[in-house]
């Protein structure tokens, strides 16, 4: 594996065998009948990662919506695990399956989303994909019903809360375990930051409390028929979110690659729990960030010692996965001018000259679906390019001096989405118009 330099702004200019090389590999992508191509590559794997180069994209959304579907339909895939928080999309899990309590309505659902940024999944793309997986999961089973599931940690009080109601329901006697925990982190009043300041100056922390709560709640897991063995190992997930969370928070504080780490290792941990708790048969679909979905060691981020959900799930199953990267060339997007700032309608300006995007624009009008798995790259594919990096944070005035990660594409995934032109995603709550005269960002934020 070749070295990748992090520091590399600048593209090599002389694209033209490259852009050859693309038109004689690349696909048309205009319906969903031109995703067959891909459906054959995927074959009988079991893992499909889906990747997207923003949080605030439509398309990406509705290309993977339709990769999902099918994959579903054709191939019985179990369930789709999306980069979100655990409890609220377990909410939306129970809406898809009919769970009793579980809402009539998915947009109200969607509402319960109010961690920022909440465009992400409370979104008219998602109201659209929801829907169409109670309608399927209404003509399925029990055993066959398809679930949606949050695989991030940043939840720590939300997961907290969701164990105390679970057990104050089906196991009152694991209750002191789960006080304990509160007490802990109660003098903190919720404010996750504070706690995590906290311990880089005190040695006591809440580690052996949210181990001791976990190791309470595994002891107790039991089988249960239909939804509460499914309510049983939501409970179990929320506390590996309680204990990987605490570890995360106290890791960012210190700086470094240990909290993306830990939060990747905690999202590919909770991936391989859900393949478990669906039988060995099991299938599943991910949606997240191309930052971690896009195999790490064939960009910059190797140099800085991180590793993604895409790397550890291609060492852990090999061929039996399968990455598929997003990426466009102009367009709009939702995203803030900073964190936790109120989401903006924002322009995607045309990709930096020498980047992937700008190369596949030129290399012939429409959008293009490739296929890396069975290609022969040659050295100029093979050649590190910027890629483009939109996180939840973005300034696009300032686009030239960040937000692209070098990479070797055909080695990042195994098949790439290139939509030419893309627009903002429909988010349910209030856009606010962009204003200009931002602090530039140099590198992606928030993804």
């Amino acid at each position: 594996m070749r070295k990748i330099d992090r520091l590399a702004r600048r593209e090599p200019l002389d694209s033209a065998k490259l852009e050859s090389q693309i038109r004689r590999l690349a696909c048309p992508l205009r319906a969903s009948e031109d995703l067959d191509v891909l459906m054959d590559q995927i074959g009988n794997s079991r893992f499909v990662l889906l990747g997207e180069a923003s949080h605030g994209t439509s398309e990406y959304y509705s290309w993977r919506a339709q990769i999902s579907r099918r994959l579903i339909k054709e191939r019985a895939f179990c369930f789709i695990a999306v980069e979100g928080d655990w409890p609220d999309c377990y909410r939306v899990n129970r809406f898809v399956k009919g769970f009793p309590d579980a809402g009539d309505r998915v947009r109200d659902v969607l509402h319960a989303f109010t961690r920022w940024p909440t465009w992400m999944w409370a979104n008219h793309e998602i109201i659209e994909l929801a829907e169409w997986l109670r309608r399927h999961n209404d003509q399925q089973p029990r055993e066959r019903k398809v679930g949606f599931f949050g695989l991030d940690v940043y939840s720590l009080w939300e997961s907290l809360y969701a164990i105390l109601g679970y057990l104050q329901r089906a196991h009152p006697a694991a209750l002191p375990a789960a006080w304990q925990a509160l007490r802990c982190f109660e003098p903190y009043g919720e404010d996750i930051q504070e706690y995590a300041r906290a311990t880089r100056f005190v040695p006591n922390s809440c580690e052996d409390e949210v181990v001791a709560l976990l190791r309470k709640l595994r002891e107790n897991a039991t089988s249960f028929p239909g939804d509460r063995q499914e309510s049983h190992f939501a409970a179990e997930q929320n506390a590996l979110v309680l204990q990987n969370a605490e570890a995360y928070y106290r890791a960012m504080i210190g700086g470094g690659p240990e909290s993306w780490n830990i939060r990747d290792h905690h999202m590919t941990e909770t991936l391989e729990r859900l393949m478990k708790h669906h039988g060995e048969n099991a299938k599943g679909i991910v949606w997240e960030h191309n930052t971690h979905i896009g195999d790490a060691r064939f960009t910059d981020m190797a140099d800085q010692g991180q590793f993604n959900v895409g790397q550890l799930v291609r060492e852990a199953h090999g061929r039996d996965a399968v990455l598929v990267g997003f990426g466009s060339y102009e367009g709009s997007v939702i995203a803030g001018n900073e964190w936790e700032a109120p989401m903006e309608r924002m322009r995607v300006p045309a990709a930096r000259k020498g980047s992937w995007e700008d190369v596949l624009h030129r290399a012939g009008a429409g959008d293009k679906l490739l296929l890396f798995t069975g290609a022969d790259p040659t050295d100029e594919m093979l050649q590190p390019r910027g890629h483009r990096a939109i996180g939840v944070v973005y300034h696009p005035e300032y686009e030239q001096f960040g937000n692209y990660v070098p990479t070797v594409l055909p080695r990042r995934y195994d098949a790439f989405l290139f939509l030419d032109k893309t627009h903002a995603l429909h988010p349910l709550h209030e856009v606010t118009p962009h204003q200009e005269g931002e602090v530039p960002e140099t590198y992606p934020s928030g993804v």
